[in-house]
């Protein structure tokens, strides 16, 4: 997983409440399991006119001029600015990996759905909390000013603004250690790599008849 310390980036603004999971990426390209390539197909139903499917050619794809992610103001965002309950719906982790993909590390909003808040640190996301009041004057800002962008220092839990004073965000102190160090669930168990390995010296010379082979090489327990 990437390591996430100062992120500065261009904001998009997706001024929709209770965006779903299936609105970010739609259930037909679930079947993939690689992590990666979904970034063509985020905010699919929205994003085209057409209806996509697994495995098309996105590049000759008629596009939505409408919608926020095609305009060209926002092209190469990398800071997604949402409103309330972003993320709810099914527990999809496809969802994270497409915003990912594409090239988003930071989301705004005022709340998170639960399963899709923890996805995102598991996946390099760093989703931020924050007051309505502020959200709404952050939205006010991107649409007023085209390349509005923003700082986003992790370490030091701030984020600053080109034309107002830095505003100061929460983050878990162990999801901040993972983010940090570019962690992912299986990068916390390898930190311990050593004492695994001695506990597995041990209990094979505790228990040696665990590892008992039988003739065609398959180990019994």
């Amino acid at each position: 997983m990437k390591k996430f310390t100062v992120k500065s980036g261009l904001v998009m603004p997706l001024d929709r409440a209770n965006v779903d999971t299936d609105f970010i990426i739609p259930k037909q390209f679930l079947k993939s399991i690689k992590r990666s390539g979904f970034g063509v197909n985020l905010f699919d139903e929205h994003r085209y006119l057409d209806k996509g499917e697994p495995d098309m050619d996105n590049s000759s794809r008629p596009l939505n001029p409408d919608f926020v992610l095609n305009q060209a103001r926002y092209q190469g965002a990398s800071i997604l600015l949402a409103r309330d309950n972003f993320g709810c719906g099914s527990s999809r982790e496809h969802a994270p990996w497409a915003l990912d993909d594409y090239g988003f590390r930071v989301i705004l909003a005022p709340s998170f759905a639960d399963i899709f808040f923890n996805n995102c640190f598991k996946n390099g996301i760093l989703p931020i909390v924050l007051p309505r009041q502020t959200i709404d004057e952050l939205f006010s800002a991107v649409l007023a000013n085209e390349g509005y962008s923003l700082e986003v220092d992790l370490e030091k839990q701030e984020l600053r603004r080109p034309d107002a004073p830095g505003i100061r965000f929460e983050v878990d102190a162990f999801r901040k250690r993972c983010l940090l160090n570019g962690l992912d669930d299986i990068g916390i168990t390898l930190e311990d790599a050593e004492l695994i390995s001695a506990f597995e010296s041990r209990w094979r010379e505790q228990a040696p008849w665990y590892f008992a082979q039988s003739d065609d090489g398959v180990t019994e327990s």
